[in-house]
């Protein structure tokens, strides 16, 4: 059943990131934002609902180390399988904004978690709270900044997605409907096809939070960014990873938090994870500077593929 479950949840998943990507591309035309920026919010938060509804029932269940590891877990896999696989279909191109503003506020945020774990192994309500007041002063920033630029680059219109300005908002609000829907219950099949495989595995709780569950959690912002890739819209792909990875500790965590505060149980979140956290996190910064300039091709996402691969060949065997 677990494998039927991956197959069927890997269909939903396709057909949640197709109708996404036209709902984020519409509204990039009603609104004249850019594609950036609507990967950053509007896709981002999308593709962060698993994250955020595991990471909930697991708090409310006593279960905050399987939070915890799902969060760092899952911005793990967006920046090393996520972003690997997806510049190896195709190039992405990285923006001024990339290292103005997006990439450091990714860090900031991976920063604060950090210190947050580091001063007492516990994100307390208070802390929640900031990180969430956190998310919402990002957000107002983002806009404004977008808004002051008044983008008026020409985008290509013919693309396979078929969205045009005129697109009405009834069709725009559901495929978002639809899209969401899809990557929802897809993710929901995946994460219950993979636990079972892992536990007929004999692989632990905490290391199935931090690999199979994370890895659950973050295949629809691989769906939705492969299927940016191929409809040849990849700057919501790049948006939507950094953003979900700033949606994930800020909102998820927070929200988590402030309902609950969040123990460290797991001493291998603080002597491990944490570290390649912000090691994935620092690295893009390198990656995007060298050679080819501002782009990640594929030899830079095959060695991004690598290190997610070393990372959870170490957890699973620790």
């Amino acid at each position: 059943m677990g494998i039927l479950y991956i197959l069927l949840g890997l269909v939903f998943l396709v057909i949640g990131g197709e109708f996404l990507v036209r709902s984020a591309v519409g509204l990039s035309f009603k609104f004249n934002l850019s594609k950036m920026l609507v990967g950053l919010t509007v896709v981002s938060f999308a593709t962060s609902a698993p994250e955020l509804l595991v990471s909930l029932q697991a708090a409310l269940d006593g279960l905050a180390d399987i939070s915890l590891g799902n969060v760092i877990g899952s911005n793990i896999a967006n920046l090393g399988l996520v972003l690997g696989i997806t510049a190896l279909l195709g190039s992405l191109k990285v923006d001024r904004d990339f290292f103005r503003f997006n990439w450091p506020v990714m860090v900031l945020f991976s920063m604060a978690l950090y210190l947050a774990l580091l001063n007492d192994s516990v994100i307390s309500r208070i802390e929640g709270i900031g990180l969430f007041v956190g998310l919402l002063v990002y957000l107002f920033v983002l806009i404004k900044r977008t808004r002051a630029k008044r983008i008026t680059e020409n985008e290509e219109i013919e693309n396979a997605t078929n969205v045009v300005p005129k697109t009405s908002y009834f069709k725009i609000i559901l495929w978002l409907i639809i899209g969401a829907a899809g990557l929802y219950f897809g993710s929901e099949l995946v994460i219950s096809g993979a636990t079972t495989l892992a536990r007929m595995l004999g692989v632990g709780d905490y290391a199935i939070a931090v690999t199979v569950l994370a890895i659950g959690t973050s295949v629809p912002e691989l769906a939705a960014s492969v299927m940016a890739v191929i409809k040849k819209e990849e700057a919501l792909s790049l948006g939507n990873l950094i953003g979900s990875n700033i949606f994930n500790i800020a909102s998820v965590l927070g929200i988590t938090a402030m309902i609950t505060p969040i123990d460290v149980i797991d001493p291998l979140i603080l002597s491990s994870n944490i570290f390649w956290l912000l090691g994935f996190a620092v690295v893009l910064l390198p990656l995007a500077l060298i050679k080819p300039f501002k782009i990640f091709n594929r030899w830079k996402g095959l060695l991004l593929f690598g290190l997610y691969c070393v990372f959870i060949s170490l957890t699973v065997l620790l």
